[in-house]
């Protein structure tokens, strides 16, 4: 669509500026999701800073599967790649992209390989329901895709410029401006690799893999006067996927996909209430193309516009009541899918009282009323809290009610599209202990979910799939993390490990659901001194099913894989990383029939000033 201009437009702006500007104290930061802190208090959340993401800088699979809780299921690298958090699927996992969801209209999931990850300034994970903030899909957990503006800092610029195995080349610009009034930042990334790894012990080899997308973000920001703000992040998306296939002589297959979305912010900061008026506009388009050299053969364009303003009073230091509103009218058309010029009213009213009565105590309630046309919508609830018992030990508690509402392929795929569908409904409850000693953190949360009326595509007696309201899921398990940081004089010390148990059932079939293995260790660990850096990485996931019948021979071997890097600093500026990945050459994969590539390296280059 856009091959290579965004990149190349962000590098004539970058260096149009001045390359030198004077240093300036920070004023304010500020992040587009206001709702995440909150959540903070009370649920675990893995932050992840842009120096977490260069670490894993292929794809967000990549960043996902070593530095979070989440199983990735991947159709070979760089390919249709999906999340499950806590025994969930894909489409019961929200994106958020700056406090909008962004899931989409048609497969009501995201594909994590056509979510950009160097566009944005810092990722955050949160396991757990979340649908009073964040509507539907928000069952297993969520993934924030959070973009930051600051005020009164000057000139910055970075480049990044990595070339890896399999002809993978990666780059992104980045360049901001600001001052007491007026923030500007704008970054651009593209990334392309032919992605021809091979597995010879599968005999294996990755054809018809190649890849490449594009990214835009401009971000601004204005200071009106102490109380108003005004800012408007965009960003423009356009990605190009080859399918791999097994023979030479198979026809070859693409997926094409261009994102837009655009959103206005008014924030207005009181002494008691705050308020933030968002207005965005959602854009999606794809086509999938059976013969490359064909036309393509199915596809479509769906069009969302959203207006949500959340109000926040103050009644005083210990309450604080909170009401966000949401319209949205959802539009699509489908390509050779029966889907023609179809819309969708949708709205929701949520409230929140938060309640701090002393300084270890944390309580939050919240309840939301949906309203969905032609959709009996569910009416949600949350209860949360904290209590600090002691200096090193604190207990959280999470219990919530969420749901999915099916999407227009589920209602207006022809032939198959059912529009009697429910909305798919869970409960779920968690129980945190946090625990700190020292530099030490220890997390550690069991958790239960049920869910109700999943929807299925299954096959009918005249032959055709349909989706229907059949399963009902449990899910139970454990999640942990132990995180260390500390500091002394020029050294830096970090290191992060999570365990994972999950236990995944359908209720009717008594069998594990697929692709949930029910042990994940993650781990990250780095050394800094003075210029230097290492780091390294490690990740097991336990024997996966992949079929829904509990096939031991069909299913997905355990695996370990490690990945370790170095970072050299010179000058201040400039910094030279080199990167093994699969240390081991572990054979492995996360979707059956699709290996992962054995050790292959990648070196970079990142320039700040």
């Amino acid at each position: 669509m856009f091959k290579n201009l965004p990149f190349f437009s962000a590098l004539f702006l970058l260096f149009s500026f001045p390359i030198s500007a004077q240093e300036k104290i920070i004023d304010t930061v500020f992040i587009f999701d206001n709702q995440i802190g909150n959540a903070k208090k009370i649920q675990k959340i893995s932050t992840l800073k842009e120096e977490d993401l260069l670490k894993n800088s292929t794809n967000l699979s990549e960043v996902l599967r070593f530095q979070s809780p989440v199983y990735i299921k991947e159709n070979g690298r760089g390919m249709v790649s999906a999340p499950s958090f806590r025994g969930t699927t894909a489409q019961q996992t929200a994106f958020v992209w700056n406090g909008i969801n962004v899931n989409s209209q048609f497969l009501g999931q995201g594909d994590i390989n056509n979510l950009n990850l160097l566009g944005y300034d810092h990722l955050e994970i949160k396991s757990g329901g979340g649908s009073v903030i964040y509507g539907s899909s928000a069952i297993g957990g969520t993934i924030h895709l959070n973009n930051e503006l600051s005020f009164n800092r000057g000139l910055k610029n970075s480049v990044f410029f990595e070339y890896g195995s399999f002809e993978t080349y990666n780059t992104f610009v980045k360049s901001s401006f600001s001052n007491e009034k007026l923030s500007v930042k704008l970054t651009a990334n593209y990334s392309e690799s032919e992605n021809n790894y091979e597995v010879p012990e599968k005999n294996y080899l990755n054809q018809n893999g190649q890849y490449h997308n594009e990214n835009f973000n401009l971000g601004i920001g204005y200071k009106i006067d102490e109380q108003n703000t005004v800012f408007w992040q965009s960003q423009l998306y356009g990605g190009n996927q080859h399918y791999p296939i097994f023979s030479e002589f198979s026809t070859k297959t693409k997926y094409l996909s261009n994102n837009f979305r655009s959103l206005v912010s008014w924030n207005f900061k009181g002494e008691k209430i705050q308020n933030i008026l968002r207005l965005a506009y959602l854009e999606e388009e794809f086509g999938y193309f059976q013969n490359i050299d064909l036309p393509k053969s199915s596809g479509g364009m769906g069009k969302n516009y959203i207006a949500k303003n959340d109000l926040n009073y103050s009644l005083n230091e210990k309450f604080n009541f909170n009401i966000i509103t949401e319209y949205q009218l959802n539009k699509a058309e489908g390509f050779l899918s029966g889907i023609q010029n179809i819309s969708r009213n949708a709205g929701s009213v949520a409230a929140l009282l938060r309640w701090n009565p002393a300084e270890k105590w944390y309580f939050e309630a919240g309840t939301k009323k949906e309203f969905v046309e032609k959709i009996e919508a569910p009416f949600l609830f949350s209860f949360s809290g904290k209590i600090q018992f002691a200096d090193w030990y604190a207990l959280t508690f999470n219990t919530s009610r969420n749901f999915r509402y099916p999407t227009f392929n589920d209602l207006y795929w022809k032939p198959g599209g059912n529009l009697d569908l429910k909305p798919e409904i869970s409960h779920q409850a968690e129980l945190g202990n946090r625990f700190q000693y020292k530099n030490f953190k220890l997390n550690i949360t069991p958790y239960y979910i049920r869910i109700e009326n999943m929807i299925r595509w299954l096959p009918t007696s005249s032959g055709i799939w349909s989706p229907i309201n059949t399963e009902k899921v449990e899910s139970y398990g454990l999640e942990s993390q132990l995180d260390f940081e500390k500091s002394f004089g020029k050294n830096h010390a970090t290191l992060s490990a999570g365990y994972v148990f999950t236990h995944s059932k359908d209720l009717e079939t008594d069998r594990f659901l697929m692709y949930v293995p029910k042990h994940k260790f993650f781990a990250n660990a780095s050394y800094r001194y003075d210029f230097s850096e290492i780091f390294v990485q490690g990740m097991y996931n336990g024997m996966t099913f992949t079929t829904s019948d509990e096939s031991v021979l069909a299913a997905l071997k355990p695996y370990f894989v490690a990945n370790a890097g170095l970072n050299l600093t010179f000058f201040k500026h400039y910094q030279f990383g080199f990167k093994v990945n699969n240390i081991f050459d572990q054979i492995y994969e996360t979707t059956a029939f699709y290996p992962l590539p054995k050790r292959n390296y990648s070196a970079n280059l990142l320039i700040n000033f």
